[in-house]
């Protein structure tokens, strides 16, 4: 059993070694630095609001996203805002947290300190939750022409740049110009592709009838995926129910089809063939932050943490790794896993300052599922596999569910209501914010 890392500690400042766990709690609180405000993250902040312990917060950004909302952004089906409550307002009832926005630049273990742009941080427990970045297998075309499909900023470049495409192939005097322009490629075929390959088609052919009726182009969506199927995640036979879907919406689903290189205008494949398009959506990937270099442990190959049955670095018992960028159990990267990481570090971390050994983490998996265009989604949910309308409502009922706010819920509860009805996506705006210039 590993004891409380801060009765380890020995020196004037923890003169508290020999007493009971109950009176170490009464005299020093411990602190909790949990870096990243994803799910997992903000999951454990809630939990320990009932344990004696003092708990920072700290990310880069100063909102949570809703991550399986991101290209619903980008297809303008939901405002930034639907998505995106503020880190303060979740935490708000939380007496013993407090957030701090910074970014976090290494882990000093040997000193107990986190490392950030305002200052080094000290801490008894230390929980890293990152998350996760676009991983672009090293392709470096991919960096420099394609959009990636990760973050809030991401899905809002998208969004800019498919409204951006279509006004200019509206003024495009040559028609080879304007089939470039409305030929969209998405490369990935997990849930974040597909869903955005479903979503994307039904924008474009709610927009392009009514809103360039006068010089309509003709787009095309082409889906891409390495290995021999989509959604490799889920049963076999809910992947091709998905792919015909999209097939039936007009997407072109190509799989055992690998990127090799983007250049202007123009998408080579692994086979050498070549796909005229404008704009290129990148959604094959992620790895882990590369937060988890700073430890000084070994890695995985996605950068991930190997960590214990407990969550713990092994040679750093103090330090607990969640979310993406642990290593357990091969795990996915998704939320909820981290969710349920963070739910248990709160009960070790306890269980720790009453020097009790923490029972190992077991995940309990609720099931996967995906939406694929307008009324048409899959579940797999233990034993239970739905699809087609079925599947679509039991992802919108799981997700509305999960948002954090009443006002979330009913915002995208109506604007889905409305998408599904009238077939239009309530926000078409290219809005970009600009840096305002200060004069000399």
């Amino acid at each position: 059993m590993l004891p409380d890392p801060a009765v380890q500690k020995t020196g004037p400042e923890t003169p508290y070694a020999d007493l009971q766990p109950v009176e170490r709690m009464a005299r020093r609180r411990p602190k909790v630095v949990i870096v990243g405000a994803g799910w997992g993250g903000l999951t454990l902040a809630r939990r320990l609001r009932s344990v004696p312990v003092d708990v920072e917060l700290i990310d880069r950004n100063n909102y949570r996203v809703f991550s399986p909302f991101v290209y619903q952004v980008a297809v303008g089906m939901l405002s930034p805002g639907d998505i995106a409550p503020s880190v303060r307002e979740l935490i708000r009832s939380v007496s013993n947290a407090s957030f701090l926005k910074a970014e976090v630049t290494g882990i000093d273990a040997q000193n107990s300190r986190v490392l950030t742009d305002h200052g080094s941080i000290p801490y008894d427990y230390v929980v890293l939750a990152p998350g996760s970045v676009s991983n672009d297998f090293g392709n470096a075309s991919v960096r420099e022409r394609a959009y990636s499909l990760k973050t809030l900023p991401d899905a809002l470049g998208i969004r800019n740049a498919v409204i951006d495409a279509l006004e200019r192939a509206r003024s495009a005097e040559d028609q080879h110009q304007k089939s470039v322009l409305t030929a969209f490629v998405i490369v990935g075929g997990g849930p974040v592709g597909v869903e955005y390959a479903g979503a994307v088609i039904d924008l474009l052919r709610a927009l392009l009838p009514k809103d360039f009726r006068d010089a309509e182009p003709a787009a095309k969506v082409v889906l891409l995926e390495a290995g021999s199927r989509i959604l490799p995640l889920f049963d076999e036979s809910l992947a091709a129910s998905a792919a015909r879907s999209l097939q039936r919406l007009g997407v072109d689903v190509r799989t055992g089809t690998a990127l090799k290189a983007i250049d202007q205008d123009m998408v080579e494949l692994a086979d050498g063939s070549r796909i005229e398009a404008g704009t290129v959506i990148w959604a094959a990937g992620v790895k882990a932050s590369p937060l988890g270099g700073t430890l000084g442990v070994p890695l995985t190959s996605q950068g991930r943490v190997p960590v214990t049955s407990t969550l713990r670095v092994k040679s750093l018992p103090n330090v607990f790794v969640i979310g993406d960028l642990a290593a357990h159990a091969d795990l996915p990267m998704l939320a909820r896993p981290a969710i349920e990481e963070g739910e248990y570090v709160a009960k070790a971390i306890h269980s720790l300052m009453l020097d009790r050994a923490p029972e190992p983490f077991v995940y309990k998996d609720p099931g996967i599922m995906a939406i694929v265009g307008r009324g048409s989604g899959i579940a797999q949910v233990g034993p239970f596999r739905l699809r087609g309308f079925v599947g679509w409502l039991f992802w919108l009922t799981y997700h509305i569910l999960i948002l954090d706010t009443i006002r979330a819920r009913f915002t995208a509860l109506i604007n889905w209501a409305a998408l599904f009805l009238s077939r239009e996506p309530p926000l078409r705006l290219d809005v970009s914010a600009q840096r305002r210039q200060v004069p000399d």
